[in-house]
């Protein structure tokens, strides 16, 4: 059945079109247009110094520079929006092979959908990368630490930024002292979302937190 699929539905590139390995999302060639961060070239990195100034983080890592007309976001709204879960698990491969945590966390978590919006797409996009992760890493992952409780469309979050109100749409619904926390998110672009999160996560006496993006806007 997988021989006759290959042969009518091919696996191709998401960004050439070229047929690939079915394991794959990009051709070899395509690889080498992914805007990678490269971390060595910077005392600080820019997500360290923009999520620094929003709340306590030990350590900060991203992934890829996030282009409008990249392949970056290629990559990630595939993930998101076409059902494409094996994109997650390249991402977190290419994360596991290029990116060297400074101290190990105790667990992996990332940021929740809404139930709503759970139901709509019918996978939460981050789920896929942080089990990979965790495998590749060998630390343990809880998708259920963080529940979002308030669902918005994108013009009502626009229309809650712009009167600037302080809403905490995440709670942890069973707190955990004294660990350090991995929180995974897709795109950093505010910080506003982790900013959130962690500011619930910190509560908890003798919490640590650090941040994890697949890319950086």
């Amino acid at each position: 059945m997988d021989f006759f699929t290959d042969i009518l539905f091919p696996n191709r590139c998401l960004q050439c079109n070229h047929i690939i390995d079915g394991k794959d999302i990009i051709c070899e060639g395509c690889y080498d247009q992914v805007d990678f961060t490269h971390r060595e070239s910077l005392p600080e990195t820019l997500l360290q110094q923009k999520l620094s100034s929003l709340f306590p983080v030990e350590n900060s890592y991203a992934l890829m520079n996030f282009e409008k007309d990249g392949l970056s976001r290629k990559l990630i709204h595939n993930l998101k929006y076409a059902n494409r879960e094996i994109v997650g698990d390249t991402l977190a491969r290419w994360t596991a092979e290029k990116i060297n945590l400074e101290s190990k966390p105790d667990i992996l978590i990332n940021i929740p959908l809404h139930a709503k919006k759970l139901k709509k797409r019918g996978y939460n996009q981050l789920h896929r990368f942080t089990e990979t992760l965790s495998k590749e890493w060998d630390i343990p992952y809880n998708h259920h630490y963080l529940k979002r409780t308030a669902y918005s469309t994108a013009q009502a979050r626009k229309k809650l930024k712009q009167r600037k109100e302080n809403i905490n749409i995440f709670i942890v619904p069973n707190p955990l002292e004294n660990i350090h926390f991995l929180l995974i998110d897709d795109v950093c672009t505010t910080g506003s979302t982790l900013a959130s999160c962690a500011w619930e996560i910190l509560k908890t006496p003798g919490n640590k937190l650090s941040v994890l993006v697949m890319a950086i806007d």
